[in-house]
């Protein structure tokens, strides 16, 4: 399957890469592992939501920025690699979602992401996966994704 071709095929677009702000690389690329750096949900406009779940974010919006998240990790990713074709399989999402007291809906949330890596990868998409609810994240988002693929060997 050409993962390029697919996510044309599902109207997608990735967005430019963003560089890391701070000190860090967006990808690490060890043997045959690509680790990305916790992706936020920056929007094709520029603009971050910002807010937490179960307070001014609705899940469907939890689930809209974590799919933002999915598409700024394949753009970086691509950066990272020359092509998404090089990845064999997803392995690992950790979700951080910026929760209100009391709510306890993290995995619907991340069902955001995983839902769309499932349409773009199919069963090379099927992964692993932590939720887990935090009291803040950076800029104020809602959503915040790290992700490890398997990479072809060369």
């Amino acid at each position: 399957m050409n993962i390029e071709n697919r996510i044309i095929e599902l109207g997608l677009v990735l967005p430019s890469p963003r560089a890391p702000a701070f000190s860090y690389a967006a990808v690490s690329l060890h043997a045959n592992l690509a680790w990305v750096s916790g992706q936020l949900p920056w929007r094709s406009d520029g603009s971050l939501p910002k807010g937490k779940l179960g307070a001014e974010i609705s899940i469907a919006e939890g689930q809209e920025s974590a799919r933002c998240c999915v598409l700024n990790a394949l753009s970086v990713l691509k950066q990272g690699l020359g092509s998404l074709n090089s990845v064999e399989k997803v392995i690992k999402l950790t979700g951080f979602v910026a929760s209100a007291t009391g709510f306890i809906e993290q995995p619907q949330v991340m069902d955001g992401a995983s839902k769309l890596i499932l349409e773009i990868f199919s069963e090379k998409g099927r992964h692993a996966r932590s939720a887990i609810g935090v009291a803040e994240l950076p800029r104020g988002v809602p959503v915040e994704i790290e992700f490890v693929f398997a990479i072809k060997a060369e």
